[in-house]
């Protein structure tokens, strides 16, 4: 498996290098919106811990993150009214990922609506703006 790039971008986002919509952070994942949504409120939630992917991670790292990922789904759901939600995690080139840092894709759903393809087109700031709020005021509520 090649090696950890420290300039990927979501590396990058960590750093504050790039900006992002932030949801959640703690010492642990930075959890924000996805710039090119495949449903309204799609976030990803990103372990600070520079890992290329599942198959490489520390399982206590691993450990850490996942009720992260829990709590922010729970507070999307309850934000956007979701009927159910997707956890999308992909590993590798032939495994559909296209960032090497471990990430999580965390889709809200409601009955009858369609996925957008991944990869496009990038949504307005403002629209991200709204969606990050109304998740951290669940998140805080």
């Amino acid at each position: 498996m090649p090696a950890y790039d420290r300039d990927n971008i979501f590396a990058k986002i960590l750093r504050g290098e790039v900006p992002c919509q932030k949801v959640y952070e703690d010492e642990v994942v930075l959890a924000f919106m996805d710039v090119m949504p495949r449903v309204p409120g799609h976030l990803l939630v990103v372990p600070k811990v520079p890992a290329r992917n599942l198959l490489d991670v520390p399982p206590e790292a691993l450990a850490a993150v996942m009720p992260r990922v829990q709590k922010v789904a729970a507070a999307a759901v309850r934000a956007l009214e979701a009927d159910g939600l997707m956890l999308q995690q992909f590993n590798e080139e032939a495994g559909g990922q296209t960032v090497f840092h471990l990430h999580f894709h965390i889709l809200p759903l409601h009955h009858g609506a369609a996925l957008k393809p991944p990869g496009g087109p990038m949504e307005k700031p403002e629209v991200l703006a709204e969606m990050a709020g109304r998740i951290r005021a669940a998140l805080a509520g």
